[in-house]
């Protein structure tokens, strides 16, 4: 039976779903599709480049952004894309280290910070920094998925923490912001209201 790569992705987000991403091994997936695995390495040459096309598979729900997308609107946007599928978070965080993913979750972000005049290192940076704080949290609530699920956590324990994950959206946002002001405010050499240009 001949396989393509875009059906062996499918088969590995479907037993992510089901089973967890420590479940999601090379053999589980050719099972699923029933082949051998080297069907597999035939299209991928190991597991962690598969892990990323399925990391960009995750990340394909992303909102495409434009300029009235707000960074608060685009954070959310991609919190709900990992909560998605069952270990998304870990799994793109992971995939990201490696740096073999296709697609970058903070491009939005970037876009956002560049087209308030931030320099492209320095978009970069701010960007990254809150993409780290959505997955590092998604990552927290969906381990208490897991756990609520097999018993070891159980009510009143709640796996989701949006007035957490709010509150902290809003202290990066706003610190971005103090950092735009303070280098308004060196830049121009007056103690006045920082130029707009620079907010975030």
């Amino acid at each position: 039976m001949a396989v393509r790569p875009a059906g062996i992705v499918d088969a590995a987000l479907g037993i992510l779903d089901a089973y967890g991403l420590a479940d999601l091994s090379m053999r589980r997936i050719a099972d699923a599709l029933g082949v051998q695995a080297a069907a597999i390495y035939w299209h991928f040459a190991n597991k962690q480049t598969l892990l990323a096309a399925v990391s960009d598979a995750i990340l394909a729900g992303q909102a495409g952004w434009d300029d009235q997308l707000s960074l608060e609107v685009w954070a959310r946007d991609l919190r709900g894309v990992l909560l998605a599928h069952r270990d998304g978070a870990e799994l793109v965080a992971a995939s990201l280290a490696v740096g073999l993913c296709e697609r970058i979750p903070d491009a939005g972000a970037v876009a956002a910070f560049e087209s308030h005049g931030w320099q492209p290192d320095e978009a970069g940076r701010a960007a990254r920094a809150i993409v780290h704080f959505i997955l590092g949290h998604v990552i927290q609530e969906q381990t208490r998925q897991n756990l609520l699920a097999v018993g070891v956590l159980a009510p009143p324990t709640e796996a989701l923490d949006e007035e957490g994950f709010e509150l902290g959206l809003r202290m990066l946002i706003s610190g971005a912001r103090a950092v735009a002001a303070g280098r308004d405010s060196r830049v121009d050499g007056s103690d006045g209201e920082p130029d707009v240009s620079y907010a975030v």
